[in-house]
């Protein structure tokens, strides 16, 4: 099987694509890629359990949803994914949804931090759930065909992530003690992740 990366990469729309900038402009590399493979880990689940997503709305969520860990949009005192899903939220009805639609991106980016997200209630959280704890924690690789995870992370390599996301989920957990960011620090499933995507590569 050929896996045409570029295609399961693309940005499904034009907002699509602005959000593609957006996390260019305020992340660095590695989490850029992060962004990215999540969008297609939850791409290719949706289509192997038949889940029908707004792919717009789960392209926008992917790409900002870790916005709230980066030095411009870390807020002090509430969780990085609440800070994410504002900017999110904000940054939809900049781009002209409804307010509905774009208080969705706040939820879904706030819901990829639940422990577990049912599809039914949220098909997008779901996704993103699922996607960023396989890209972060090395959780359900038999969710992605093989060669999927190969290309994928040839064309978009780890780089630091592991090592740079774990230092700033550990130090918003200095700051925040109670929210999910600590919960995953405690957890040591960001450096286990790591370990795990470095023996699945090799």
């Amino acid at each position: 099987m050929t896996t045409d990366v570029d295609a399961l990469l693309a940005p499904p729309t034009a907002v699509a694509a602005r959000a593609l900038e957006v996390v260019r402009a305020w992340s660095p590399p590695a989490l850029v890629h992060h962004c990215l493979r999540s969008w297609a880990w939850a791409s290719v689940i949706a289509d192997a359990d038949g889940l029908s997503p707004d792919r717009e709305l789960l392209f926008v969520s992917a790409m900002l949803h870790d916005l709230g860990v980066t030095p411009s949009f870390d807020a002090h005192t509430i969780p990085f994914e609440d800070a994410g899903g504002a900017v999110g939220t904000v940054f939809a009805l900049g781009a002209g949804w409804d307010a509905a639609r774009a208080r969705r991106v706040g939820e879904v980016i706030e819901r990829h931090m639940w422990t577990s997200v049912a599809p039914d209630v949220d098909v997008e959280g779901h996704l993103l759930e699922v996607a960023t704890s396989l890209d972060v924690s090395g959780v359900g690789f038999d969710l992605v065909p093989s060669d999927v995870l190969h290309a994928v992370s040839a064309a978009l390599p780890r780089l630091d992530f592991s090592t740079t996301f774990d230092g700033r989920i550990h130090e918003q957990a200095a700051r925040k003690p109670t929210s999910s960011a600590a919960r995953l620090d405690r957890s040591g499933n960001v450096a286990a992740g790591g370990a795990r995507w470095d023996a699945f590569l090799a």
